[in-house]
């Protein structure tokens, strides 16, 4: 019996129109280094994604590929440095808690018995479904500690198609995000306390760029020379993460601030590394996947005051 999994992360159609960039950027940024960490889920070493992370490195994420019935997405909530909490939506099939707020509340999608994907908010171990009205398919991406959440629907049953980027109000109502005309698919990944909202969206020749949404100004965010870009997720310092594409097809992470972009690999990484999240410490959380095919869990601490020139 093979379960069709909706994924995060969809394959990317790579394609040769490269991104435009800015000019050279006299950014006075310069590069922090991290301390890494690799982490699995020991009920399955093969395959452990971290999506988010709050100030008091509490994890989001979950295991098991998806991939088939065998090995479905399950969630869970980590207290550092090992401490895994099951957290799985009742009666789901499958469950990826992705995003945690500063007060613990985390909010994911699940999928239900008969193959829907639904958008969740947990808060005290109380789940509720979260769908937009009119449609067939939700996730729940980010959440802010202003009871508002970050994510997207779709009509399309397997959510491949007519990807529309929302935020969930605290009052329970949905506004959908504007985006350039001749936009695809859009996704809202994160949101912060002061409402910025990061994602990404397909532009009308199939390239993907990342955004971050500050009130009304819209400011699309192409890593530099990237065939495609995707922000995952924001802190309340304005720091955005996520990862893009190189001409190579490999892909990186990277974290962008006031115009600095940098890319970041875990040191285990062969070809793929994904940053999904980020808290007002800069710590950051994601993936890559290792020399074996395994897909390993890390987080990433600043080191302060390490000066190169």
């Amino acid at each position: 019996m093979k379960s069709n999994v909706p994924h995060f992360f969809k394959s990317w159609v790579l394609s040769a129109a490269m991104l435009a960039t800015a000019g050279a950027s006299g950014s006075a940024l310069a590069d922090t280094h991290y301390a890494f960490q690799s982490i699995s889920s020991p009920k399955d070493p093969t395959f452990t994604q971290l999506l988010g992370i709050n100030n008091d490195q509490t994890i989001a994420g979950y295991f098991g590929s998806g991939a088939d019935a065998a090995h479905p997405n399950k969630g869970f909530t980590l207290i550092l440095p090992n401490t895994f909490i099951d957290q799985n939506f009742p009666d789901s099939v499958q469950t990826q808690v992705v995003a945690i707020n500063h007060r613990g509340e985390t909010g994911g999608f699940y999928v239900d018995v008969a193959g829907t994907t639904h958008g969740f908010l947990q808060a005290g171990g109380r789940f509720l479904t979260v769908d937009a009205p009119n449609t067939a398919f939700n996730q729940i991406l980010g959440l802010n500690d202003l009871d508002q959440a970050a994510g997207y629907s779709s009509v399309d049953p397997a959510g491949q198609t007519g990807q529309r980027a929302f935020v969930r109000n605290a009052d329970g109502t949905f506004t959908y995000l504007n985006f350039p005309a001749g936009t695809g698919n859009s996704q809202a990944t994160g949101i912060n306390d002061s409402r910025w909202v990061s994602g990404f969206y397909v532009d009308g020749a199939n390239v993907t760029h990342g955004f971050l949404l500050k009130g009304k100004k819209f400011k699309p965010l192409n890593f530099p020379k990237a065939t495609q870009t995707q922000a995952l997720g924001l802190n309340n310092a304005g720091q955005v993460v996520g990862s893009y594409t190189d001409n190579a097809g490999g892909n990186h992470g990277f974290v962008y601030q006031k115009g600095h972009y940098q890319s970041i690999d875990d040191p285990n990484g062969v070809g793929t590394t994904i940053i999904n999240g980020t808290n007002d410490h800069g710590q950051i959380v994601g993936f890559y996947v290792d020399g074996e095919g395994n897909t390993v869990g890390f987080t990433g601490t600043p080191q302060r005051h390490h000066h190169h020139h």
